[in-house]
């Protein structure tokens, strides 16, 4: 049988500059909101302009929608934070919710049994504290685990998220505000012993700001860059990442890696989960973490690990998912509505990595004829 030829072949890029990936992902973003406005007349014959305003509105309309936007970003970019040592050393921690679950019950349990007792500075100290330790706990079940046996590191991360749903489930019940309600209710509201200020800085950031989770997250971007980029322990993530084998030939312990690295990123998701019950929810359920802990894998993957990256990746995610809720309250379109148009934009910015690592040639004449 005549074997033929393919019309076009794929050929992996050797590196494309840097402006000119960044250009590739910008033309994704606008091709994405011209096929979704095409999508938005044809469907529901609105005016993608209004519709656009709305998502704009929806994120960015007021002062308090622009701290809510700037946080949910914050979280989601710690998150990320959070997996990419992991991710980059080829451990796929899929367990994120679980480990920002535990670190936020541990706070509130702290907030509910010490708020009344300790000192303020002490009781956020004892906050902290348990959320890293529980989260990192969390985290280093599956690493040991990995490590001794060479366990499947998705399937039990993953498991680890149903543990910690039901664990957080039980506290739902046994913590309930209203008996049978099921759900705690807003822990300390009338001390609010444990909540991070949220009018820190008003002169400056406005009477409502999350101006201090903010700024925590951003030194942690920074603390992260340059412990994966300049440190040893970095150099030995990449090289774990790059080949076991290579890094056992270079004398580093691959077990000690695992164990070291996870215990950073599921100590980070504990800090997450802090960061969710004492800075904004004031409460936990098995929604706290809104399922960012899986978003989360998609901006540190299309950052390709950069933590400076990620933090346009997470407010660009962030707009798409408020202003898709906006639009959903602005024009009565259901929430399946808004997530198509979600889900053609991320489509679009996932298919520009490709263009980005590969090139799609035509096959030429000479090929042909030697066929």
């Amino acid at each position: 049988m005549e074997k033929k030829t393919p019309l076009f072949h794929i050929v992996k890029r050797d590196t494309m500059p840097l402006w000119k990936a960044w250009a590739v992902r910008l033309a994704s973003i606008l091709l994405a909101l011209v096929v979704c406005a095409v999508f938005i007349n044809s469907v529901t014959g609105l005016n993608p302009l209004s519709v656009y305003a709305s998502m704009f509105d929806g994120a960015f309309g007021t002062g308090r929608r622009i701290w809510n936007t700037v946080n949910d970003a914050m979280i989601l970019l710690c998150i990320a934070l959070a997996i990419t040592p992991a991710f980059k050393m080829r451990f796929w921690n899929i367990g994120a919710e679980g480990q920002i679950l535990v670190g936020g019950a541990a706070t509130a349990a702290v907030m509910r049994y010490c708020g009344d007792s300790l000192p303020t500075p002490a009781l956020f100290a004892l906050m902290v504290v348990v959320s890293l330790l529980c989260g990192l706990v969390w985290g280093l079940v599956p690493a040991w685990f990995k490590a001794r046996w060479n366990t499947n590191e998705t399937l039990f991360t993953l498991m680890m998220n149903y543990i910690a749903i039901q664990l957080v489930s039980f506290l739902s019940i046994k913590w309930e505000a209203v008996k049978g309600s099921g759900t705690i209710g807003v822990i300390n509201q009338s001390t609010k012993a444990g909540w991070i200020d949220t009018g820190f800085l008003s002169g400056i950031f406005g009477r409502f700001n999350y101006s201090i989770n903010t700024t925590l997250i951003l030194i942690i971007t920074l603390l992260i860059f340059v412990y994966l980029n300049y440190t040893k322990h970095g150099y030995e993530i990449a090289v774990v990442g790059e080949s076991e084998n290579t890094a056992r030939y270079a004398g580093i312990s691959v077990r000690r890696v695992i164990l070291r690295t996870m215990a950073l990123s599921g100590a980070l998701c504990g800090l997450v989960g802090f960061l969710l019950v004492s800075g904004s929810n004031h409460t936990i359920s098995v929604n706290t973490a809104g399922g960012d802990g899986f978003t989360a894998i998609v901006v540190s993957w299309l950052a390709k690990f950069n933590p400076f990256a990620m933090i346009a990746i997470s407010f660009l995610l962030t707009f798409l998912t408020r202003g898709a809720g906006q639009i959903a309250s602005d024009f009565g379109l259901n929430e399946s509505a808004s997530d198509i148009l979600t889900g053609i934009i991320l489509f679009f910015i996932l298919g520009s990595e490709f263009f980005i690592n590969y090139r799609v040639l035509r096959s030429s004449r000479k090929e042909k004829e030697a066929e």
